[in-house]
């Protein structure tokens, strides 16, 4: 593998945002860019399908997509060219109690203090502080270490309280069940013990994103955004071969740079005998996190939700007060399937009906399972809605449930269920899949890691690809 002469060519292996922003970036460079994708779909977890009824359109993966519109990577392209728009609902989360009522999330800050009583004014000081510094901050924990700090000031704001647990921050700003539960539910999402050290970092960012982004939606279902992503791939060149699994690097042009949107474990299957030792065992001992077990929904009617700002939420945590998300989470730490787990609902109908048959509507909900459980929680899952949303079971046409295994069947980079690449503890937040400053380098010359398992890790950002393809080309360039 590597470069030979002033030949420019790279191989993606993946077609994952992360694989399609690597092949994007080096495409813009001029180089001559093939994406090799094993399913008959590109866009890793960004595919949608029919998976209930006809006229239904589930995103199977992600679909609440903030870090997507605030990712420096992404934001520069011109998406709504190729037909990608984001569809906002008007309360972009929505956290409801067993009185009936629900703390709520909007661009607004003030109508998430005005539900939050005597702690309105403590949230708005320690997110609204964020939400100032936001533009200097997320690009800089959007990648590797960053060093130096570009604005050393405002990272050390965040980085105060980011390093906490989320009960110590928690505990530390609210004196109420309210806003404590609410930042619970963003904290879990890092899928980690809520009295895991920089869990309270998930809580922040994800806090902030919310209030900044609303939480939108692809109109018609996240695949549109990987249509689009391989659209202006080929409008630079670009090439997508789908139905293409690689099985071996050794296989791929030896004048090719090749990038790999795969996790550790795909990776050494890749590399075979080629990875170092070293290099094989730090791999072989990297972590997965949480898994996942999910339920898409077609519904006859609206989820009838207690509380009223939840009908207008595009996504719902379900957990009521912050100790019993906390005990989710840790029993799935541990191993054990909680009975009544946290749970994320999100209903995209509310602000894109394109998705459903007219007057229907789509939903779907997962709770954290034990990596690679095959456990069923859909009973579990909604009993939990039924609490929030009496009648709920009422409202479903069709269900299609995907437990931990088929999920990674579905998409291989999801490990046992684990959607984020792998544990995103304090140990591998950035140490990700091995302590470095260039973690997206290999050992193998020219062969590069540029999928979630590398910084900054899960979610819709394309940033993991970014940044490996300007170590290549960074590389290329020294050569």
């Amino acid at each position: 593998m590597g470069l030979r002469g002033s030949t420019r060519r790279a191989v993606v292996v993946g077609s994952g945002p992360n694989g399609l922003l690597a092949a994007i970036t080096l495409a813009e460079a001029g180089w001559s860019v093939s994406v090799y994708e094993a399913k008959a779909q590109a866009g890793g977890s960004l595919r949608s399908e029919a998976r209930t009824l006809p006229g239904f359109v589930h995103d199977v993966g992600a679909t609440v997509l903030g870090l997507a519109e605030q990712s420096p990577a992404l934001r520069r392209l011109p998406l709504a060219s190729y037909g990608f728009r984001l569809a906002k609902p008007r309360i972009a989360l929505a956290h409801p109690f067993d009185d009936g009522t629900a703390a709520v999330v909007t661009t607004a800050i003030e109508d998430t203090v005005a539900t939050l009583g005597s702690d309105g004014r403590a949230w708005r000081a320690l997110v609204g502080a964020l939400l100032d510094d936001w533009e200097h901050v997320l690009p800089q924990i959007l990648g590797p270490v960053p060093l130096p700090p570009r604005a050393p000031c405002a990272l050390m704001r965040f980085g105060v309280h980011a390093v906490l647990s989320a009960r110590a921050l928690a505990r530390l700003s609210f004196r109420d069940e309210r806003a404590r539960a609410l930042f619970a539910g963003f904290a879990a999402h890092a899928c980690l013990p809520l009295d895991a050290p920089i869990s309270a970092a998930f809580g922040l960012v994800l806090a902030a994103n919310a209030h900044l982004s609303g939480w939108g939606v692809a109109v018609g279902g996240s695949q549109r955004l990987a249509d689009a992503l391989v659209a202006h791939l080929q409008t630079l060149g670009g090439t997508v071969h789908l139905d293409a699994p690689v099985a071996a690097l050794a296989h791929l042009p030896n004048d090719a740079v090749v990038l790999c949107d795969v996790t550790p474990r795909q990776f050494l299957q890749l590399a075979g005998d080629s990875a170092p030792q070293r290099y094989h065992r730090q791999l072989a001992r990297y972590r997965y996190g949480f898994g996942v077990f999910k339920v898409d929904y077609a519904l006859r009617e609206p989820i009838p939700w207690r509380a009223a700002e939840c009908r207008e939420a595009g996504t719902v945590h379900l957990g009521g007060t912050f100790d019993e998300i906390a005990r989710s989470e840790d029993a799935v730490s541990r191993g054990l399937l909680p009975d009544a787990p946290y749970v994320i609902v999100v209903q995209p109908t509310v602000c894109d009906p394109s998705r459903a048959p007219q007057g229907f509507h789509t939903a779907w909900a997962y709770c954290h399972v034990p990596n690679g459980s095959d456990a069923d929680m859909t009973a579990r899952i909604e009993a939990q809605i039924e609490r929030f949303a009496p009648g709920f079971r009422a409202c479903i046409l069709a269900r299609a449930t995907m437990s931990a295994p088929q999920l990674e069947r579905w998409n291989p980079n999801c490990i046992g269920g684990d959607i984020n690449g792998g544990m995103q503890d304090w140990r591998q937040l950035y140490a990700r899949p091995v302590p470095s400053l260039r973690p997206y380098r290999t050992p193998l010359r020219g062969v590069y890691l540029c999928s979630s398992s590398t910084p900054p890790g899960g979610g819709v950002h394309g940033m993991a690809g970014w940044h490996a393809a300007h170590c290549a080309l960074a590389d290329a360039r020294a050569a």
